[in-house]
């Protein structure tokens, strides 16, 4: 892989992974972004092609990884005929360009729909992730085995970090939200539940369908052929009803873990989900009579996300925390991406987000086409990252959140760089966003596939 990268990757388990500065790391992290663009330049086409264009031969600063970076649009840019057409074919070729390994002897006759595809895919050591698409294309992110087996020792150990839980055993966990069944987020469950769960105490399974990529590719075409007029009107007719049911099993669903985490109140908990379903289940809850004083003082929360558009009263957390019982120093929130393989957590004192040595933050314009100056102090820009952890495709993304990076100490003792918990998203501030680069990379991606 690289002397740097490995030097900087092998902190993964470091209890002072977060203590060295932005000083400290930039030589390596330097060196660490230059192996990686020379490993995979000739590897993945959308990089070179990227590379040429931008005539860059090297990496010697920081901000000379920017060209090459690529926009979180890049992983949605397969024309949306390939899925409605099924063209499985021409899907598998497009994700060839985005690879790190070739997409070899992938057979795809006889593919039944878009999770056999990805199946098809996994049986050759080629793990397909996607976002949720629910508002449009799903991202694909092809992972190879490395990256699996580096997000079950890197979610465990940003879990322990940010909430202070050792992972003992010693908890049941309950999650009070539906999972979408992509193998990263597998992987992440099966690495906490042996981590953290006692195997001896019941597992609890939200009792809503798993959403598969195929469950939400369907929803994203038939939305697109009624907004069209394409649509016939027995596709209508079960799309509804697949809608209703749905709804009617996510309602039932609230209640039922409600009743579980009761049954189950007197022992360790470690709750998990996002903050509307957690705060569902909370006043399920307390709609039932109990609260604070009836669970165990040493619960633990995972909060995956942020609110997701959903309307909740402005103490939701404070509720949510009071009602389970979850101390201060329990709270674990970890901010991320599907386009990313690492987490960066947040710190109990100071409320930040901390970056982990072996990913680099890099601050840019709303454009995203330069890296801001460094200024010093706490600035704000669009994130961008480069996450060496990263084997299965290219590990630099231009995401499309406005933070506040900050590359001074931490009230929590740390001295990394670490993010301000106000991240929010372009789309949502100005209701579009637009990457400069974003088209060019369509573009390239069109012509290659």
């Amino acid at each position: 892989m690289g002397i740097a990268a490995d030097k900087l990757t092998a902190l993964v388990a470091d209890p002072e992974r977060f203590a060295f500065s932005a000083g400290d790391l930039r030589e390596t992290q330097v060196a660490a972004l230059d192996e990686r663009f020379q490993e995979r330049r000739d590897r993945i086409r959308l990089l070179g092609l990227r590379a040429r264009d931008a005539g860059i031969d090297s990496i010697a600063r920081i901000e000379d990884v920017v060209p090459v970076l690529f926009p979180h649009t890049a992983y949605k840019s397969y024309p949306e005929s390939y899925l409605m057409d099924e063209r499985w074919d021409r899907l598998t070729k497009w994700l060839g360009t985005v690879s790190a390994h070739p997409l070899e002897g992938i057979a795809t006759d006889g593919i039944a729909g878009i999770d056999d595809w990805i199946a098809r895919l996994a049986e050759q050591g080629h793990f397909i992730s996607c976002s949720s698409g629910t508002t449009g294309k799903s991202a694909m992110l092809i992972a190879s085995q490395k990256d699996m087996d580096w997000s079950r020792i890197d979610t465990v150990n940003v879990f322990a970090w940010g909430s202070g839980v050792v992972p003992a055993q010693d908890r049941l966990i309950v999650g009070c939200a539906p999972v979408a069944t992509v193998p990263k987020n597998a992987a992440i469950a099966q690495a906490q539940y042996e981590a953290f769960a006692n195997p001896e105490w019941p597992r609890w399974a939200y009792p809503v369908p798993p959403i598969t990529v195929g469950s939400l590719t369907a929803m994203v075409v038939m939305r697109k052929k009624i907004a069209e007029g394409t649509a016939r009107p027995d596709e209508i007719a079960a799309f509804e009803e697949t809608s209703a049911e749905r709804a009617r099993l996510v309602a039932d669903a609230v209640p039922a873990t409600a009743q579980f985490i009761i049954e189950n109140r007197h022992r360790k908990l470690q709750l998990s989900g996002l903050w509307n379903g957690l705060w569902q289940v909370a006043k399920a809850v307390r709609d039932a009579g109990y609260g604070r004083e009836d669970f165990n003082p040493d619960n633990s929360i995972y909060v995956g996300g942020g609110l997701k558009r959903a309307q909740l009263p402005a103490d939701y957390q404070d509720y949510v925390f009071e009602t389970f019982n979850i101390p201060a120093d329990r709270h674990f929130q970890n901010y991320s991406m599907q386009e990313l393989n690492s987490g960066m957590p947040k710190c109990r004192e100071g409320g930040r987000y901390h970056v982990p040595p072996w990913i680099v933050p890099v601050l840019l314009d709303k454009s995203g086409d330069e890296a801001l100056p460094h200024a010093g102090g706490e600035q704000e820009g669009r994130a961008a990252f480069f996450d060496l952890s990263l084997d299965g495709r290219w590990g630099g993304v231009i995401t499309g959140d406005r933070i506040s990076l900050d590359h001074s100490p931490c009230a929590c003792g740390n001295h990394g760089p670490s993010i301000r918990d106000d991240i929010a998203r372009y789309a949502d501030l100005e209701g579009d966003d637009k990457i400069g680069c974003a088209g060019t990379v369509d573009a390239y991606v069109r012509g290659v596939a």
